[in-house]
């Protein structure tokens, strides 16, 4: 029995050949299993993009418009911020994020085992994913490639790009890339964009609460946004400087302090206010440099405050129609423009758009009279005029008889303008014209007089400025230099002298006549306010345009309102009404 029991034993146990066939068995099973898995990985390793060609993307180059004061307006074409580094933050900026999202960062290779291995049992634990094992390698790797497809292919690239990424860069690289990719707010990348939105400040000049607030919105940045929902930010933000403390990058004291500056991010201005001049001077900048490749600098004329007071107050006016107003100054530095009451919902530029000035035009008329000898108070005869078949009306069909210049202008009258054009000749009204900036646009006919040739809120704003310069020509402009990144300059302005189109007489009595008409009994007394020099109202036919352009020591301002589709407003509203009321309330705004 024992014998038999013994030869059984040996039966079971397999022989060296079945053990060899075993062996090889798995052994060839392994190995196609890991050619396969090599294949595979070679295979998506082919299909990637190049290497280098991630890591140095390029971007479209941005123009960043300043004002007058230097300070930035907004950005045309930033997709990501200023490029920042572990050199150049405070190191608390880059001690936050390591805190909160890879504490053993500069310990580990390109994935965290031990962190991995922390997250699935975690998960485990809690019976759902609640803790991640990405490290910030891999998390760059993710930001570079900007894909969120959730197949193996993406991870195994993703992988693939880590290891890349650690063998070429030290790990402060690999951070700065980080830093410098990641999206948090508004479909910009990089913390410096987020710093710079949220808090207005560059990511370099970041406290310590704000760093930790940034941080806390690297998880999920909509969730932890301190814009969108701050409680959410601030409690995490709370949860950041207690591990800063822990790894020993702050004291509890300062925790504490950066504790109590925690609070909900305030929004940045609008920048839509100023859309319709930043597009104005894109055009302008194509002009002088073409093309570019990286970032410009454009130093404007602009005064921030004078465009948000434009802004403001054309949108609360004009409603239901629509309206423009730029503001310049006596000798052409364009300080305001806005050309609608909503650039998000209408982009289109009424400020340079064509359209009939009215009785906004007839300075020009009067300019030729004054220079060939008339004044203020030479009487002129205001009754019917007619030319042909051209029989213009006075506007309230009113007829004033003999009357001053002066009286005739203040009331806007057409028979007196028309008559002068006849004493003295189209051509010369034309030539007028053209000695201010507009001759070339206008039509020789009888009816531009009256502002029936179009012209933009631009360009009869330039008009009035050569008045207000003492009768020195004006070219607006409002660019004074362009710089690249480093501070080069690529233009510059470089003014010329102006050339006097006005005697100093003619200058005298124009200006005397304009500070008429915001008088009591003038068409534009509504204009009438401290430090106002005088203006001009306009009213096209049927009410389709209304104007009031008027200046102060500063600024020649011109006003416009009307329809898009040039049907007629409202048979009460005229250039001395609601673009009178415009404009004092924007000379008046603190």
């Amino acid at each position: 029995m024992a014998k038999n029991a013994t030869n059984n034993r040996k039966s079971d146990t397999p022989t060296p050949t079945l053990r060899r066939r075993i062996f090889a068995w798995v052994f060839n099973l392994c190995l196609m299993c890991g050619l396969v898995v090599v294949g595979y990985v070679a295979y998506i390793y082919m299909r990637m993009p190049s290497l280098d060609a991630i890591l140095h993307e390029t971007r479209p180059a941005a123009l960043v418009f300043l004002d007058k004061n230097g300070n930035e307006i907004r950005a045309s074409g930033r997709i990501m911020g200023t490029p920042v580094s572990v050199e150049t933050l405070p190191p608390h900026v880059w001690q936050a994020i390591i805190a909160i999202e890879d504490k053993r960062f500069f310990e580990h290779g390109p994935i965290d085992i031990r962190g991995i291995s922390r997250a699935v049992i975690s998960n485990l634990a809690s019976g759902r994913i609640a803790a991640g094992g990405s490290t910030i390698t891999q998390q760059t790797a993710k930001n570079i490639f900007l894909s969120r497809d959730k197949k193996i292919s993406r991870k195994v690239q993703e992988l693939i790009l880590s290891y890349w990424l650690e063998n070429r860069f030290d790990k402060n690289q690999v951070l700065d890339l980080y830093m410098n990719r990641v999206s948090l707010v508004g479909g910009m990348r990089g913390i410096d964009a987020a710093s710079r939105i949220m808090f207005q400040t560059p990511a370099t000049k970041l406290s310590i609460a704000q760093a930790a607030q940034i941080a806390a919105m690297l998880k999920a940045p909509t969730t932890y946004s301190p814009l969108k929902n701050p409680e959410k930010n601030i409690k995490r933000a709370r949860v950041v400087l207690q591990e800063m403390v822990r790894q020993g990058y702050i004291t509890l004291n300062q925790a504490r302090i950066a504790a109590q500056q925690l609070a909900p991010a305030t929004p940045a201005a609008d920048t839509n206010l100023y859309r319709y001049w930043t597009d104005f001077v894109i055009d302008e900048v194509k002009s002088r440099i073409g093309t570019f490749e990286s970032d410009l600098y454009v130093h404007t004329t602009m005064d921030m405050h004078a465009q948000e007071r434009v802004a403001a107050t054309l949108s609360q006016k004009t409603s239901p129609y629509q309206g423009a107003v730029v503001a310049i100054t006596h000798d052409g530095a364009i300080r305001a423009m806005s050309g609608g009451t909503d650039y998000q919902t209408s982009q289109f530029n009424r400020a340079t758009a064509p359209r009939q000035p009215g009785s906004s035009f007839k300075p020009v008329v009067y300019l030729v009279a004054l220079e060939n000898g008339l004044g203020p108070d030479s009487y002129v005869n205001d009754s019917p005029f007619a030319i042909g078949d051209y029989n213009p009306r006075n506007y309230n069909e009113r007829y004033y008889g003999d009357i001053t210049l002066a009286t005739a202008f203040a009331k806007s009258v057409n028979s007196v303008p028309l008559k002068l054009t006849e004493m003295y000749g189209i051509d010369s009204v034309l030539s007028m014209a053209g000695r201010l900036g507009v001759g070339t646009r206008l039509r020789r006919e009888y009816s531009t007089v009256l502002g029936a040739s179009e012209m933009s809120l631009l360009d009869l704003t330039n008009i009035y400025a050569v008045i207000w310069n003492n009768g020195n020509s004006v070219r607006p402009y409002s660019i004074t230099k362009i710089t690249d990144e480093s501070g080069n300059i690529l233009y510059e302005r470089n003014p010329s002298e102006p050339i006097n189109v006005l005697q100093p007489q003619t200058v005298e009595y124009m200006t005397q006549m304009l500070s008429d008409v915001i008088a009591p009994g003038g068409t534009g007394g509504r204009a009438r306010a401290p430090g106002v020099l005088g203006g001009k109202t306009g009213t096209s036919n049927e009410n389709r345009d209304a104007w009031f352009v008027g200046a102060t020591d500063d600024l020649v301002i011109g006003v416009w309102m009307g329809n898009d589709d040039f049907s007629p407003m409202d048979s009460k509203i005229t250039g001395g009404t609601i673009p009178a009321e415009i404009f004092k309330e924007i000379v008046t705004m603190q």
